[in-house]
């Protein structure tokens, strides 16, 4: 007899993320810059110090701490994971039984559904409206009135570059009986977060990332921050030795540099500030470009020359993300900002 894969995951294809070598990589989100030779000295020197035939310490004690001290919440409210990723995953099998509901709010982030199918689990979309904004208390109606026992949304959202204020968040959070999960994956560019109120409510979980404005996407390091009791289920149910040693160590070190990682934030906005208006310079010479305004480190553009725009950048050696109907760039440096926007320029003077 011959072996055959069930129907969820035998038509999935693997990811592929662009290949080849590109002069500016503006197509994931990432930080532009890496570390100072001296925080790559301190890491250096804290590798050499691990125990590699050792696991890993199961609750990830140092850069726990470490996070916790950057966002001045107590340590024990946080949960570290192989990346948001493992997070969502866990968060969706754990949280959600046989019959449950969850529901997305789209566009946004592909994983959350993606996850659910693997998990078995009914996922619904909400809908943004035409100007990709989450009218709240329609959202609300539809967690209460549909039975929804999850509803996860990134804020700032990924990919739209748009987000809901924190008295927003705060209604809705307070207004319905559904776990909410919101990823704030985004939330170092805004001034909106929820990360320090996680007490006041007995449902929900904040998700943070060490891959965009911190600037460790290569370390797959996430955290979860909730009240003490959904934090407890979390370390619960989470693999004993989620998090290896070397990002541990890593992570505990990058969190310790608050002020460097402040600036470097504040530089990453300015850098987006200046690709947002000039994306918006070049709306006002062309039709059929909409460009969103941003609380991310990215912008989002609407349009329906995306593709060849996407491939007369390639051509340029810039890459950037094409999402169909939609464009995403993320903001580089000083440098890669103002090369992208020169080559969109020399392309609509050409097409």
């Amino acid at each position: 007899m011959t072996y055959q894969l069930n129907k969820k995951i035998r038509e999935l294809e693997p990811y592929e993320p662009i290949s080849g070598t590109y002069k500016i990589r503006l197509d994931a989100n990432e930080c532009p810059c890496n570390y100072p030779d001296e925080i790559k000295q301190e890491i250096k020197s804290a590798i050499d110090k691990i125990d590699f035939n050792r696991y890993p310490d199961p609750l990830a004690t140092g850069v726990v701490n470490s996070f916790a001290e950057y966002y001045d919440i107590s340590p024990e409210l946080v949960t570290a994971g192989n990346g948001s990723d493992e997070l969502i995953f866990l968060t969706e099998s754990a949280f959600l039984e046989k019959g449950d509901k969850m529901l997305v709010v789209s566009p946004d982030f592909s994983m959350y559904r993606f996850y659910s199918s693997i998990c078995e689990v009914e996922c619904a979309e909400f809908y943004k409206d035409d100007s990709l904004s989450i009218d709240v208390d329609a959202l609300i109606d539809r967690v209460n009135d549909d039975n929804i026992k999850l509803l996860i949304f990134s804020n700032p959202c990924n990919p739209t570059g748009g987000g809901i204020t924190a008295e927003l968040a705060r209604k809705l959070v307070s207004s319905v009986n559904s776990l909410v999960i919101l990823d704030e994956a985004y939330m170092d560019f805004w001034s909106e977060s929820l990360i320090n109120e996680v007490c006041d409510y007995s449902n929900l979980i904040v998700f943070r990332t060490a891959s965009k404005s911190v600037g460790s996407a290569a370390l797959r390091l996430g955290f979860a921050v909730a009240n003490p009791t959904v934090t407890r289920a979390l370390k619960a149910v989470k693999s004993p030795y989620n998090v290896n040693s070397v990002s541990q160590e890593v992570g505990k070190i990058i969190y310790s540099h608050k002020d460097y990682l402040i600036e470097r934030q504040k530089t990453i906005v300015s850098n987006r500030k200046t690709l947002y208006d000039g994306l918006v310079n070049i709306s006002k010479k062309i039709n059929d470009f909409k460009v969103y305004n941003s609380f991310t480190n990215f912008v989002f553009v609407k349009t329906p020359f995306g593709k060849d725009l996407w491939e007369y950048l390639k051509s340029k050696s810039i890459v950037i993300r094409y999402m169909g109907d939609y464009i995403r760039i993320t903001a580089g440096t000083n440098y890669e900002v103002d090369e992208t926007l020169k080559a969109i320029n020399e392309y609509i003077t050409t097409r």
